[in-house]
């Protein structure tokens, strides 16, 4: 439900109130101004009492000295238009029996409304009535305000990250809460998934009405300090009153600063936007066309686009990022599980996709200065809706290549072709056949202490120089006697012999599925 104080009082629910309607009230001029709010209600018989107003007074009047000169009434009226009263009442009886046609007329013209009681009224019943509950609502706009801040500061102070924070401010406002840059990129949302949704679905509109005037609940707060702004809160849609609306708002710009403040960052946030998105696309639990706003609002290119999934083991989201900004091409970038960081470039339809991802490849190994990094790309996508299964061949390209050997050269843009058997052993590893397939090769190996610790590594430098028998004594430094030895005692537990081909093969397999399934 939404958190909403008593509403301010306007002078159409003045008018409703029952003391009100037994002066029988009749709206003779500004009748479309009535959802003006009342401020206070001021009893004034002064002819120039406009000078003595500051705005949004209700003016309760009988007009006792302003009967005889239609000069003054209409300049009564003007006075109080110039001073932003929200409402003129005139008793009738004392000085004008009907409402007089020059105040009438002037109120209608100025589009102040003007309101007669046909029943003696006793003004102080009034003003009672509504500066009781003017100072109520005050009294509860405090209260709200200091609650709202008391929660916000809680989950600070606990260390509680950015999402917690609009979770809370989400919660009172019971309406989609938006944190955007100052590009409008959206950084961070909360609400209700479809209601989140639907603003996400319009937010090219949306972000322009957001960036200009508030009206039709939308209401924004400037995030910043010292002079500089970052970046805004939007509460899209709010259906309280407005003054609850902006004192949310406000909490909420207050907290989000704090939390920057205290460690936090623009740059994180826009990290966990990008995180929050493409861990949605590749787990597939969020079908891929319905992602397709957040992905608009998070400022990728989205329309007549190739879009490009690739990955890195081990990379750092902030230099792919930077990477990404040199080469001026757009993306977005996140790490993943299994220590992988995804990078989901945007192309125009006429660029070349290869071509550019190997730029990208090139130079961000050459900015890491790491000769071993490598990029997995999936295949360049024409449709949104392939997005998630490119991301996650990818990943696991990325993972294969993680299992190359040490020494065997790598391009800097590796594909799913470029990892052949090994590629596919990781895919499949979580297969039960596969597993039981690995076991059954491997148990004479894999059941002993000395084998996991000895042979094991023997075997598995052995198959990955293609059984070069020269290279694997070197690498393991030991005397060729002492690895045929070695050799002899594998063949013999595992029951085979490596020099037919298709044992060797088989065993390899075996091998490659059980690093994979270990993680190696």
């Amino acid at each position: 439900m939404t958190t909403t104080l008593e509403p301010a009082l306007s002078v159409r629910q003045v008018l409703g109130l029952e003391r009100v309607l037994a002066g029988e009230p009749e709206v003779v001029a500004g009748a479309g101004q009535l959802d003006r709010a009342v401020r206070w209600v001021h009893v004034a018989e002064a002819a120039d009492v406009g000078v003595m107003l500051s705005g949004g007074e209700m003016v309760l009047t009988t007009g006792v000295l302003l009967a005889g000169d239609e000069e003054a009434q209409a300049e009564y009226i003007r006075s109080l238009h110039r001073a932003e009263a929200a409402a003129v009442v005139l008793g009738l009886g004392r000085a004008f029996p009907s409402p007089p046609d020059v105040m009438r007329r002037a109120a209608e013209r100025c589009g102040l409304p003007m309101v007669v009681l046909h029943r003696p009224f006793p003004f102080a019943e009034l003003t009672e009535e509504v500066q009781s509950r003017l100072v109520r609502r005050k009294f509860a706009a405090v209260s709200l305000s200091e609650a709202v801040r008391t929660a916000l500061t809680g989950l600070i102070t606990s260390g509680a990250p950015l999402q917690l924070l609009l979770d809370e401010v989400a919660s009172h406002s019971a309406c989609p809460v938006v944190v955007t840059n100052l590009a409008h990129r959206v950084l961070a949302t909360s609400g209700e998934r479809s209601a989140v949704d639907d603003v996400l679905r319009d937010w090219e509109r949306i972000s322009r009405q957001a960036g200009g005037s508030e009206g039709d609940g939308w209401i924004r707060a400037e995030l910043g300090g010292r002079g500089e702004r970052w970046g805004r809160i939007v509460l899209c849609g709010y259906r309280g009153d407005t003054a609850t609306g902006r004192l949310l708002a406000d909490r909420g710009a207050e907290a989000l600063v704090l939390h920057r403040m205290l460690g936090g960052s623009v740059h994180t946030w826009e990290e966990q936007s990008a995180q929050s998105l493409l861990t949605d696309l590749v787990s597939g639990v969020v079908p891929a066309r319905q992602l397709l706003p957040r992905a608009r609002a998070a400022g990728l290119p989205v329309n007549r686009r190739t879009f490009v999934p690739l990955a890195v083991r081990d990379g750092d989201p902030a230099e792919l990022d930077r990477v990404l900004r040199l080469l001026g091409l757009p993306g977005l970038v996140a790490q993943l599980a299994d220590d992988a960081t995804a990078v989901l470039l945007s192309l125009a339809r006429d660029q070349d996709a290869e071509a550019l991802a190997a730029h990208f490849a090139l130079r961000l190994r050459t900015e890491t200065g790491e000769g071993r990094t490598v990029v997995a790309a999936a295949e360049a996508l024409g449709n949104w809706d392939d997005v998630p299964t490119g991301l996650r061949e990818a990943l696991h390209v990325a993972a294969a290549v993680a299992d190359t050997p040490a020494g065997q050269e790598l391009p800097v843009l590796v594909h799913l072709r470029d990892v052949r058997l090994r590629g596919l052993v990781r895919l499949l590893r979580d297969d039960p056949h596969v597993q039981a397939f690995a076991e059954r090769e491997l148990d004479g190996l894999l059941c002993g202490a000395e084998g996991e610790a000895e042979l094991l590594p023997v075997l598995r430098t052995y198959l990955a120089t293609g059984r070069n028998k020269s290279r694997t004594a070197q690498l393991h430094h030991v005397s060729r006697p002492a690895l045929y030895r070695r050799l002899e005692a594998i063949q013999t537990r595992l029951g085979l012999d490596l020099d037919d081909f298709e044992q060797a093969a088989s065993v390899h397999i075996a091998l490659l599925a059980h690093d994979a399934q270990q993680g190696r």
